[in-house]
């Protein structure tokens, strides 16, 4: 999510929203989540030429990523949404706060605990053996663009290289889920709940686990019945509560917590033995699911 309150530091994004042609560019791309340079000059009707500036101007105010695919698509341009929403502040109250953004792949975990089924996998292969929780700890964890277990923990570090003494006003975090079913299935509820150096912050219920197409980033070597994709979700702790996507699932605030730039944070993602609903957890990075992202962290800070 971008926040803009500041219009006149944001009057690139208005100048690229200011015209027919990306707006077209951005609906094709938000229904179709990725295509090709030649498939979107093809679909506007335009020569690759007369796309180019329009891409460059989206992609240079962060509106849209650009990436070379050389193994799947013969060195082609393919470019993706980049932004799930923006919010307008309109308000003249509101606090102006830094920003720190940092992003973890999903393997870059500091501790976890899990039980099968569970597994680790990089863009290129598996790591380890399937339903073996001992590979969690294998140094090559940290390689992994996708994990997935029936029920623990996974916990990381959160990086925040922010001044020292800085009060952090809001954490907001960005991931793409789902549950883990043996196999797949759509209709497998798993009651997630987030943690912040211990406390927990709330619960949420995912709806299934994924695999009736494959991710648009899952590589093409991936079992067709395993976890294919996943939802973008947004995860905030604010003045006013912790939200996901914009829905308050608990009242602790960011001062309840009282975290600084001071002392290291520790975000846990858990389907502990106590939920409702014990459905797994599977967590997708840059390259599987239909998002070409880490798990991505912003922090808005005072000093």
């Amino acid at each position: 999510m971008r926040y803009i309150s500041k219009f006149e530091e944001e009057l690139e994004v208005f100048s690229a929203l200011g015209s027919e042609v990306r707006v077209s560019i951005l609906n094709l791309l938000i229904k179709n989540g990725r295509m090709s340079m030649n498939d979107l000059a093809q679909a506007l009707d335009l020569s690759n030429g007369a796309l180019t500036p329009h891409i460059r101007k989206l992609e240079g105010c962060g509106l849209i990523r650009v990436n070379t695919d050389i193994s799947r698509h013969g060195n082609l341009k393919i470019c993706e949404p980049h932004l799930e929403k923006i919010l307008f502040v309109f308000s003249g109250n509101q606090q102006q706060h830094n920003e720190f953004r940092s992003h973890l792949r999903v393997g870059q975990y500091s501790s976890c605990s899990v039980y099968p089924t569970c597994g680790l996998s990089s863009a290129d292969s598996l790591i380890g053996d399937v339903d073996d929780p001992r590979y969690f700890t294998h140094w090559k964890h940290y390689e992994a663009d996708i994990l997935w277990f029936t029920k623990g923990y996974v916990e990381y570090m959160i990086p925040c290289v922010i001044p020292r003494h800085s009060r952090i006003e809001q954490i907001s975090v960005s991931m793409e889920l789902s549950s883990e079913a043996p196999g797949s299935n759509p209709h497998w509820p798993s009651d997630l709940h987030f943690y912040l150096n211990g406390t927990l912050l709330g619960v949420w219920t995912s709806p299934g686990d994924f695999a009736d197409v494959p991710g648009l980033f899952t590589p093409e070597w991936w079992f067709p019945n395993w976890n294919q994709y996943g939802l973008i979700k947004t995860l905030e702790i604010r003045s006013d509560g912790t939200f996901m996507d914009d829905l308050k699932i608990s009242p602790v605030t960011i001062g309840e917590l009282n975290v600084t730039g001071k002392a290291p944070m520790y975000l846990r993602i858990a389907v502990p033995d106590a939920a409702r609903h014990i459905g797994g957890l599977t967590l997708f990075g840059r390259d599987f699911g239909n998002y070409n992202q880490d798990i991505e962290f912003r922090i808005l800070y005072s000093v």
